[in-house]
């Protein structure tokens, strides 16, 4: 087991712990950048899906798993980010402006919800985001001459300065250039004192407020930020699907979006790519699963939302920490053994213990 001697504060800002983190994540960027070469195209689809929601993730992890405010809502910012890309790139407007502008308006929708969202909190935060989403998805429905009501949008290839992607590999690589700079923008916003101020909100808000933090602003840009997150994702999942309709955007979705930070692991930037890819990859079993099933129970109707279900009542009954916590579990306990204890990570138990002072 490797241990770290910090000796000044230089050490605690630098990007990778140790050389070996740089060596795996190194060698991690080199894999995802061949491995479309080694895939079929419908494959590469689904690991740029994987890369969109991985995004997504990241704003809602922003906002939950480390501001601790719930958002069942978050389905809203994705359509903002999608029916604004779609609607530039109509007008000729090249990706990275329409994408920057998709941020901008989705984060500026976040002010809208984020700003009277701070007189409620816990169950009454999650209604009221759940009930913005209902209303951004009526608003898209209604809104015909822009948005194409039910009909939907169509929208063209990604393209930039005079090029345009052209197959799946294409998108792949601009999808992941786009996730790999959200990570680094989110990896290095969390060790400012803005992410700091964000993290001692979401342990204790009693705390956060006796050490001057101002409560209602920085609320609010958790909000922003994670909403502008949210619209870049939605640009780039514009461009993946090529029409888009307002049933893509319901509350059941906002609703997955939540469960890939509780099953990824809530408060980790890891967890958001661990359910990003446990998303894509379930259903796909699923359907697979279904051929040696009997049929009274592979052709049953609402099989897939059921797993989904009692996955995640499993998770948070026996391991409230998602997958990647049972990933520190299972390399902690190869590196401790035969001295690995059970009883090492019961502290997770008492999250937020003084949150019951309230």
């Amino acid at each position: 087991m490797r241990f770290i001697f910090k000796t000044d504060y230089a050490q605690d800002l630098q990007l990778f712990k140790h050389s070996g983190q740089a060596y795996w994540y190194g060698a991690l960027a080199a894999a995802l950048l061949f491995v479309p070469w080694l895939l079929s195209p419908y494959y590469v689809s689904q690991l740029t899906f994987v890369l969109i929601y991985s995004i997504v993730a990241l704003g809602l992890m922003l906002l939950s798993g480390f501001t601790g405010q719930i958002s069942l809502g978050h389905a809203a910012f994705l359509a903002v980010g999608a029916y604004t890309e779609g609607v530039l790139a109509a007008k000729g407007w090249s990706f990275p402006f329409s994408m920057a502008a998709a941020a901008v308006i989705a984060g500026l929708v976040g002010v809208i919800v984020g700003t009277p969202a701070l007189r409620v909190k816990g169950i009454y935060l999650a209604i009221a985001t759940m009930a913005f989403n209902i209303i951004v998805e009526e608003v898209l429905a209604r809104w015909e001459s822009m948005t194409g009501g039910n009909t939907g949008l169509q929208v063209g290839p990604l393209a930039m300065f005079g090029w345009t992607a052209q197959d799946e590999r294409e998108m792949y690589y601009v999808a992941l250039v786009i996730t790999a700079l959200v990570t680094l923008g989110v990896v290095n916003l969390l060790r400012s004192p803005t992410g700091r101020a964000f993290v001692a909100i979401r342990d204790s808000e009693i705390s956060a407020a006796s050490m001057g933090i101002n409560l209602a602003f920085y609320k609010s840009m958790s909000f922003v930020l994670s909403a502008g997150i949210t619209g870049i994702a939605g640009a780039l999942y514009a461009h993946r699907l090529r029409i888009i309709t307002p049933d893509q955007f319901t509350v059941l979705q906002s609703i997955e979006m939540l469960m890939m930070v509780v099953i990824g692991g809530l408060g980790s930037i890891h967890g958001a790519f661990f359910g990003a890819a446990f998303i894509i990859v379930l259903p796909q079993l699923i359907a697979v699963a279904k051929d040696y099933l009997p049929p009274a129970i592979g052709q049953a109707t609402g099989l897939q939302p059921a797993l989904f279900g009692l996955i995640l009542v499993g998770f948070i009954l026996f391991e409230p920490l998602g997958l990647y916590g049972r990933w520190v579990k299972t390399r902690t306990f190869f590196q401790l053994f035969p001295f690995f204890r059970r009883g090492m990570f019961r502290r997770q138990k008492t999250f937020m213990k003084s949150e019951r002072l309230r």
